[in-house]
């Protein structure tokens, strides 16, 4: 009886801590999900030095060629550009 009890308690105790770990992950993402939805957008300049820089970055890392980036850029600045 006393072995079965020990059992009863670690697993509930196993069970509440992840019960404890899911519920902090959940308010971490929301935390997260809540600071990128009120955030301020960033203009239509800054944005496409963004796109430019991670373009660039790529282009270094050998990901994409610098053709096919100044390609993507041109059809993302007239979307981004089109939005402003």
């Amino acid at each position: 009886m006393h072995r079965k009890a020990a059992r009863y308690v670690t697993r509930t105790t196993t069970a509440a801590a992840g019960a404890v770990a899911t519920a902090a992950t959940s308010v971490a993402a929301a935390a997260v999900a809540a600071s990128i939805i009120f955030s301020p957008v960033a203009d239509a300049s800054s944005r496409m030095d963004g796109v430019r820089a991670d373009l660039q970055r790529a282009v270094q890392l050998n990901q994409i060629t610098q053709e096919q980036a100044l390609s993507f850029e041109a059809k993302l600045a007239g979307r981004i550009m089109g939005e402003a």
